[in-house]
C-alpha cells in the first residue's frame, strides 16, 4: 500500500510542476522578469526532477535478486543525487545571469496583476504540495520524495522572493528583480546541498543519527548478552539494514542461543520497525564458568560423549579423570588416537601442566533385537533387586520392572525410590552396590538400568 501511495504522490507532483512551470515561464517572458523566468527553469528541472523520482520510485520497489542482496532501494538516492546535480547547475546560471543583470542597465520590467496572480497559485500550490510530500516521505522513508519535498519547499520561497522582487520594481527599485534572482539562485544552492548531504550520507551507509547509540543501550539490557561486539547500521531506501555482533556464554546451547537471538531482533524492530537486523553471536568465556562446564563444553565440541568427570586440585596440579565414550566396534589404536585429541584439547584449555586420564569404555551404536522374558523370569529378577535392596537400607519401592534378552545377554530396567533429602551422590552408590550384588548372582545380565525417584510414601508399589 505504501508504494502506491509513494507512486501517485510521485505522479500529481510532475502534473504540478509540468503546471506551474507552463505559467511561470509565460508570466516571465510577459513581464521580462530575469528572476520570474529563472523561477520558470528552475520548476522546468523540478519536473524532470519529479519524473525520474517517479520512475525511480518504481524501479526501487523491485526485491532482492542475485545481483542486488539488498534490493534496489538506493536507486532512490541515485535519483535524488541526479536532482541536487540540476539544483547546483541551474543555482550557478542563475546567479550569474542575476550578477549580469545587476552590472547592466536598469530593464524594462511589466509587472502586471496576471504576473503576481501566477506567483499567488505557485505558492500555494508548492506549499500544499510541499506539506504532502515531506509527510509520505517521512511515513515511507523515501528519498525521492524527501528530495521532491525539498523541490517545492524552495521553489515556495523562490516564488516570494520574485514578488517581492517584481514589488520592489513597482514602487521604483529596478535592480529589485535581480537582487530576488540572487535570493532565489541562493536558496536553489541551499537546497541543493541539504539534498546532497542527505542523499550522500545515504550512498555512503552513514547511520542513522541515534540509531546505534538507542540499539546499544536496550541490546545490553537483554537476558544472556554477554557483550556488545558491534552494531553496524546503513539505510537503503524506505529500509535500514542493521547488522549486530553480540558475544554469547560459550557453554550456552545452540536453542538457548537461538532463543537470545530472537530477542535481539524483536527489541530492535520494536524499537525501530523499519530495520532488518542480522545478528551474529560470538562464544566467550565468563570469569564464572566452573571446570566442569568447561570440561563437558570442549568434548561436546568434539562430539565425544564423556561422563563420570572428576576434578582434583593437587597441591598447585590440576587433575582431570573421565569417561569417555567410544563405538565398540572401533580398534583400539583408533579410539586411542580420539582420547588423545581430547587430552590435548583439555591441556589447551587448562595448561600443559593439567594431568587428565581417559577411561575407554565401549559404546554400543547399534539397534538391538530384543524381546520380552517369560512372567518367571521377570519375577525372579524382581524378587533378587527386592532382597538385594533391602540388605542396602536405602532403596526403596522396587518396582516397574522389566527383563529383556537380545543378543548380549539380559537387559533389566526398574524403577526404585530414596529419601527425597538425599543427595544424588549417595543415591549412585547405593544404586551401583545394587547393580554389583545383582551381577555377582546373575552373571547372564549384561547391562541393568535404574529409574530413581523420590519418595513420596512408604507404601510398596506392585512389583
Amino acid at each position: 500500500m505504501s508504494q502506491e501511495i509513494k507512486e501517485q504522490a510521485a505522479f500529481w507532483s510532475i502534473i504540478a510542476s509540468a503546471s506551474l512551470t507552463i505559467g511561470k515561464l509565460a508570466a516571465g517572458l510577459m513581464s521580462g522578469s530575469l528572476a520570474l523566468i529563472s523561477e520558470a527553469g528552475h520548476a522546468l528541472l523540478d519536473t524532470g526532477a519529479t519524473i525520474l523520482t517517479y520512475f525511480a520510485i518504481k524501479a526501487a520497489d523491485k526485491p532482492a535478486d542475485d545481483e542486488h542482496h539488498f534490493g534496489h532501494g538506493k536507486i532512490e538516492a541515485m535519483a535524488a543525487l541526479i536532482e541536487t546535480s540540476l539544483l547546483m547547475g541551474l543555482a550557478g546560471v542563475v546567479a550569474y545571469e542575476g550578477v549580469q543583470r545587476l552590472l547592466a542597465p536598469a530593464p524594462h520590467i511589466e509587472a502586471s496583476p496576471w504576473v503576481f496572480g501566477v506567483l499567488l497559485v505557485s505558492i500555494i500550490v508548492d506549499f500544499t504540495r510541499w506539506r504532502q510530500l515531506s509527510r509520505i516521505a517521512k511515513e515511507t522513508r523515501s528519498d525521492a520524495l524527501a528530495a521532491d519535498a525539498l523541490h517545492f519547499s524552495s521553489d515556495l520561497v523562490s516564488s516570494v522572493l520574485v514578488m517581492l522582487g517584481l514589488v520592489a520594481t513597482l514602487y521604483g527599485y529596478p535592480q529589485g528583480d535581480a537582487v530576488a534572482a540572487l535570493g532565489v539562485s541562493l536558496f536553489i544552492a541551499i537546497a541543493g546541498y541539504e539534498l546532497g548531504r542527505r542523499t550522500i550520507d545515504t550512498l555512503t551507509d552513514a547511520a542513522p543519527s541515534g540509531v546505534s547509540q538507542s540499539l546499544h543501550e536496550v541490546l545490553g539490557e537483554i537476558a544472556g548478552v554477554v557483550k556488545i561486539d558491534h552494531i553496524r547500521v546503513r539505510p537503503a531506501g524506505a529500509q535500514t539494514f542493521a547488522e549486530v555482533g553480540i558475544g554469547v556464554a560459550r557453554t550456552a546451547s545452540l536453542d538457548r542461543v537461538a532463543l537470545i537471538k530472537e530477542s535481539v531482533i524483536k527489541s530492535a524492530t520494536t524499537l525501530f520497525p523499519e530495520l532488518i537486523v542480522t545478528v551474529t553471536t560470538y562464544p566467550l568465556a565468563l570469569d564464572k564458568e566452573t571446570v566442569l562446564e568447561r570440561v563437558l563444553l570442549i568434548a561436546a565440541k568434539r562430539r565425544v560423549p564423556v561422563h563420570h568427570v572428576t576434578v582434583q586440585t593437587i597441591g598447585e596440579q590440576l587433575s582431570i579423570s573421565l569417561d569417555l565414550e567410544i563405538d565398540a566396534r572401533m580398534s583400539l589404536g583408533a579410539a586411542h588416537g580420539i582420547a588423545s585429541k581430547l587430552e590435548a584439547a583439555l591441556r589447551t584449555e587448562f595448561g600443559d601442566a593439567t594431568e587428565v586420564d581417559t577411561h575407554i569404555e565401549p559404546l554400543t551404536v547399534s539397534h538391538l533385537s530384543g524381546a520380552d522374558c517369560d512372567e518367571p523370569t521377570r519375577a525372579a529378577m524382581a524378587a533378587l533387586l527386592m532382597s538385594q535392596a533391602t540388605l542396602i537400607g536405602q532403596i526403596k519401592d522396587i518396582h516397574n520392572v522389566r527383563v529383556r534378552h537380545n543378543e548380549h545377554g539380559l537387559m533389566v530396567n526398574y524403577h526404585c525410590r530414596f529419601d527425597p533429602a538425599l543427595d544424588v551422590a549417595t543415591v549412585h552408590t547405593a544404586i551401583d552396590r545394587l547393580e554389583q550384588d545383582v551381577r555377582q548372582q546373575r552373571p547372564d545380565i549384561a547391562r541393568i538400568v535404574s529409574h530413581t525417584e523420590p519418595l513420596r510414601s512408604p507404601a510398596k508399589s506392585p512389583i
